[in-house]
């Protein structure tokens, strides 16, 4: 931990000492890359001010004595292309680089474009008659000469949310679930008129994740309807058997919505994109002027990109005081999205008919996994770090330190409106690799080790896919969650683990402190507060705070819990976690972990210093 405090002490005295930076970089929205990137004439872009903090390196200049500090003015820096940082722009220990805002200034990176030209009014028949002169229409923007496909869209800065059947929050059971016809049927009523809807989507309520799936057909037999999907998300569904959707479970059927289609837009605050003339049609919400609204759609699925590698890590990189935003995840229109768990998108998965690995004798499952899609990528690192950030308008995972990250940390940041997980951390075996056999690196230091995440605030994330969760964490070795504030999740809240595994795979030492985890669980069961799977010696959860826990309108059973120790977990000391009452569970867990006094009967002086430090 010594590493990791070192960390924070660094960006502290960066904070406060940055008079004593040698080489001082300016960029402002209103400079020009042809000058000289001093405070009086500073550089356009940031990828400009980072090429040259990178040559000042490569010649040794005087301006790398003590650090380089690239500063950020006020406004809005547009990206056409994700940063990318790399080990020559690594720093050192006596001379680290920060990017950082200037002081009082809020610079905000944006993948986004503006869609302006609104009109009032749209003659298309799909809309209701007394809704036409309600919406409004316009065209996607061009980036490079073609027209920018979206999925999200913020208007004054709040989530339109795209066209669909119920109000938001709101679904219906399914009749059944076929899986030998791959088909879903479901009531008639409400979608008669879909039936021609060339982009219509279903979403699908299946226990501890979510379905999105392109409608192929809809076969109309009187009250009930048969309906097939689009590969090769129709394949993963119904071949899949964890999770799938249940008939007759104790609290009834799965449910489903559709949306994406232009016949569904009767709410405030809908939209819908017509592919592939582009058209965009929204029902503005009360008191929004559509002549002078900013209405933003993303472009780049990632803003930033930082990638190093084992041999040649990128070192001592420092961002701070910035604002990333505006990010799109097109994947469920391109090949519709079927995930495991967390928000993991199966590449391929199917029953096995005879049980077993030689690692799992009673696994019944085969799964391949990929990576979500995220706004910040960090993989082959050391000590880069972010302190007092905010992540918003995301799409997908907002901040993900993937592989081979070490001694560095997340702290006073702000995750909110992430469509995804806020803070994803460490290996989650994906391509070829079986998912449910063990991951034992040959090089411990493909692990992420001694991540700090720490005093953040983590809220309404999972908004698009709701198995997502606040903070994700795989194989992980020595991360330290502490003091953050988690909430508003359609999921779980906090999960430390992956493998479903009883053996020794590095996970070791982790420590997830003083949280306060609330209102989570809100659609989604099968879910904790504080979640962990497999094997942990040396770890701990201790002095958190869960509380509201939601009552999932449309979950099929009662299994969410404060704490959920699933499958394997063991080594974890449990103590003094307080929660309005003992509604815990495990799953096969190890005989090494150790529970001490969880529940209302806490003090209160844990239970109100848990969350974030302010």
């Amino acid at each position: 931990m010594k590493k990791t405090f070192t960390v924070f002490v660094l960006m502290a005295s960066l904070s406060m000492f940055s008079i004593l930076f040698a080489g001082e970089i300016y960029v402002s929205p209103r400079g020009n890359d042809k000058n000289a990137g001093t405070k009086e004439a500073p550089y356009l872009t940031l990828n400009h001010a980072l090429k040259q903090a990178r040559e000042w390196r490569r010649l040794n200049a005087p301006e790398v004595a003590g650090g380089i500090s690239i500063r950020l003015e006020d406004g809005i820096y547009v990206q056409s292309t994700p940063l990318f940082i790399r080990p020559e722009d690594s720093g050192r220990p006596d001379s680290p680089t920060l990017i950082s805002a200037v002081e009082n200034a809020h610079p905000l990176i944006s993948g986004g474009v503006a869609v302006t030209g609104w009109k009032r009014g749209s003659e298309d028949l799909r809309i209701a008659r007394e809704l036409r002169s309600k919406v409004w229409v316009a065209k996607a923007p061009l980036v490079g000469n073609r027209m920018v496909e979206t999925r999200q869209m913020w208007v004054n800065g709040n989530k339109a949310r795209r066209a669909s059947q119920f109000p938001d929050g709101m679904m219906e059971r399914m009749i059944d679930f076929n899986p030998e016809e791959q088909t879903i049927t479901i009531p008639t009523h409400q979608i008669e008129k879909l039936q021609n809807a060339g982009q219509l989507e279903m979403i699908v309520h299946q226990r501890w994740a979510i379905a999105i799936l392109r409608v192929k057909s809809i076969d109309v037999r009187g009250e009930q309807s048969v309906v097939c999907f689009h590969q090769p998300e129709s394949h993963l569904e119904f071949a899949h058997p964890w999770p799938q959707p249940v008939i007759g479970e104790e609290k009834g059927n799965s449910s489903f919505c559709l949306t994406n289609a232009l016949e569904l837009l009767d709410q405030p605050g809908e939209w819908f994109q017509e592919y592939p003339s582009g058209t965009i049609y929204y029902y503005p919400r009360s008191g929004e002027d559509m002549e002078t609204a900013e209405v933003i759609i993303p472009v780049l699925e990632t803003l930033m990109i930082a990638d190093g590698t084992l041999e040649r890590p990128i070192r001592h990189i420092h961002l701070e005081g910035i604002t990333f935003a505006h990010t799109s995840w097109m994947r469920p229109s391109y090949q519709g999205h079927v995930t495991l768990q967390g928000g993991f998108p199966l590449l391929d998965a199917y029953k096995l008919h005879e049980p077993g690995l030689p690692e799992k004798a009673e696994l019944e499952n085969q799964a391949w996994i990929t990576r979500p899609e995220t706004a910040i990528r960090v993989r082959g690192a050391e000590y880069f770090t972010f302190n007092r950030c905010t992540f918003q308008h995301l799409a997908s995972t907002g901040l993900d330190y993937e592989w081979a990250v070490s001694s560095s940390g997340v702290e006073n940041c702000v995750f909110s409106d992430v469509g995804g997980t806020g803070i994803l951390v460490g290996a989650f075996p994906d391509g070829g690799f079986e998912t449910h056999v063990p991951f034992i690196p040959l090089d411990q230091r493909d692990l992420c080790t001694d991540i700090t995440i720490k005093n953040n605030l983590i809220t309404d994330v999972t908004n698009e896919d709701w198995g997502c969760v606040g903070i994700g964490a795989g194989y992980v070795s020595g991360i330290d969650i502490s003091h953050n504030e988690v909430c508003h999740l359609n999921y779980s809240g906090i999960c430390v683990g992956w493998g479903w595994t009883s053996l020794q795979s590095g996970m070791k030492n982790n420590r997830i402190e003083a949280n306060y985890v609330h209102h989570f669980a809100r659609r989604l069961y099968d879910a904790g507060g504080l979640y962990t799977l497999s094997s942990q010696p040396g770890s701990v959860m201790r002095n958190n705070r869960i509380e509201h826990l939601e009552e999932a309108p449309y979950a099929t059973n009662d299994r969410a819990f404060y704490i959920y120790l699933d499958e394997a977990t063991d080594g974890y000391t449990i103590e003094n976690n307080w929660c309005p009452a003992e509604r815990f569970d495990s799953n096969r867990p190890g005989n090494r972990n150790v529970w001490r006094k969880n529940g209302p009967q806490v003090a209160d002086e844990i239970k109100n210093s848990a969350g974030r430090m302010k």
